[in-house]
């Protein structure tokens, strides 16, 4: 498991190719550095420890996946980043 997290600083879970938020709740898959929520959308790019949307990947499509819940964790946010992008659009 790897932790990420958001541009605001938002813990979330990564376990092989899926991404989890901090309390469990299944967000999508990892292709290629790029996150595509359940239905195949494109969701935000991996830039070292960060997950943020930036309106030039967001054409790319990926396929639809589905995922059951994973633990909660217990690990704390982070400071947000100056990263190019904005917050992506995962619940929490």
């Amino acid at each position: 498991m790897t932790d990420l997290y958001t541009k605001s600083g938002r813990l979330l879970q990564r376990i092989d190719n899926h991404l989890y938020s901090r309390s469990g709740h299944y967000l999508g898959q990892v292709e290629n550095l790029k996150i595509y929520d359940p239905n195949g959308r494109y969701c935000g790019t991996i830039v070292g420890d960060r997950v943020v949307y930036r309106t030039i990947d967001s054409a790319a499509t990926g396929a639809a996946s589905l995922a059951g819940a994973r633990p909660a964790s217990t690990s704390a946010n982070r400071k947000g980043s100056p990263l190019w992008g904005i917050e992506p659009p995962f619940t929490d």
